[in-house]
């Protein structure tokens, strides 16, 4: 496996030539050797599960996932988008189909919903809003590729291109209303991210290790915090970014970045740094009340305590398993692996307490703790909701 093949170009609104760099390239295997045992996925071992976890349902509708791919749950509906340009509607508790529609295009990110638009994206920067009965309503363009999942709210619709600019679109007529851009390094990672629309704010990280919070009337930038700091001399040793979506709990927001740190910053005191550890992930984050899940660039799942960030735990049994980012469910934390295994751990001590293959393909898709269990967007497209007892 040779570096070139996750150097994939791109262009910056000043039209220089960048790269981005796939991080799957460092998580499960060597840049250097492929035999190298350091970097082959951990065999799984047998033990006695202690959850009961089952399909609950699978729903096919189209076929092809990547990183821009998430489904978004709204109340009693799930909204999911595959590759080859399919757009789908589903009951969470029963799976039952309300919809599917084909926008004519493959897609490069999506699903952002707030139960009444349905918006996804194209490689061409294409911006594709539907209806609640998933009629297409309009489309817009973005000034590049678009793929991270649309953030759906406050009457608007947000997008990050790839040039490092944040849109965003009228919801009902697709006009664009504000543009927010920052300049962007040489590198960047390919990696699952997300953006947020919480409380009349729009959360997001961005190549270089920040993380900003929007206006999302506006687009006016209300608070900056600082995720990664780059280091190193050369361009590669200097490569980070916020990966996942970030996460809040209570007064904090969380965030944690590739080659740089996991963080939660007091959003009740301005934004102030509660604490940090050194860390990178390559796929996100999630918490619960009392603490933040993460999964190194080794697959190593972390536990942190979210009142001081004391590293509560820590569990090795899937290193280089390529990890999804993780869900918790209140009695476990779920991630997916390379091989379409949904591992599950326990919250207090990280042992293993299950494990389910849903198939596909590995789960790159973030998994999603819902009120009836887990939902998987599985490497194929398909989604899959495991009941856990």
């Amino acid at each position: 496996m040779q570096l070139h093949d996750y150097l994939v170009p791109t262009y910056r609104a000043a039209r220089r030539l960048t790269c981005v760099l796939g991080i799957a390239a460092l998580g499960a295997c060597s840049l250097f050797s492929s035999t190298d045992e350091r970097y082959e996925p951990a065999k799984l071992t047998e033990y006695a599960p202690e959850l009961v976890v089952n399909k609950a349902w699978s729903a096919s509708f189209g076929s092809g996932g990547g990183l821009g791919f998430a489904p978004a749950i709204v109340g009693p509906d799930v909204y999911a988008a595959t590759a080859n340009g399919k757009v789908a509607k589903y009951e969470l508790a029963t799976g039952r189909q309300q919809w599917v529609i084909d926008t004519d295009t493959d897609l490069t990110a999506g699903v952002g919903s707030d139960g009444q638009l349905v918006v996804v994206a194209s490689p061409r920067g294409e911006v594709i809003a539907l209806d609640a009965s998933g009629q297409e309503k309009w489309r817009a363009h973005a000034t590049s590729e678009v793929s991270i999942p649309p953030a759906v709210g406050n009457g608007i619709v947000v997008v990050r291109s790839g040039d490092y600019r944040i849109q965003a679109f009228d919801a009902e007529t697709g006009k664009r209303i504000w543009s927010v851009q920052r300049p962007g390094p040489a590198l960047a990672v390919r990696a699952g991210t997300q953006m947020v629309m919480i409380d009349g704010m729009v959360l997001t990280g961005l190549p270089g290790g920040k993380i900003l919070a929007l206006d999302a009337a506006t687009g006016n930038v209300q608070w900056e915090g600082t995720v990664a700091v780059p280091k190193g001399a050369g361009d590669l040793e200097r490569v980070t970014d916020v990966v996942g979506a970030p996460q809040l709990a209570g007064p904090l927001m969380c965030a944690v970045a590739y080659q740089g740190r996991i963080v939660c910053f007091d959003v009740a005191a301005g934004g102030t740094l509660r604490w940090s550890k050194d860390f990178s992930s390559s796929s996100g984050m999630t918490v619960d009340r009392r603490n933040a899940y993460a999964a190194n660039l080794q697959g190593e799942v972390h536990a942190f305590a979210l009142d001081g960030g004391a590293n509560l735990w820590r569990q090795n049994a899937l290193r280089n398993r390529q990890l999804s980012a993780p869900a918790a469910t209140g009695d476990s934390v779920a991630v997916g692996d390379y091989q379409g295994i949904v591992h599950f751990l326990s919250p207090v001590d990280g042992r293993q307490l299950a494990r389910i293959s849903v198939g596909g393909g590995a789960v790159v898709s973030p998994l999603q703790a819902t009120p009836n269990g887990v939902l998987v967007q599985r490497g194929d497209g398909d989604l899959t909701l495991l009941s856990v007892e």
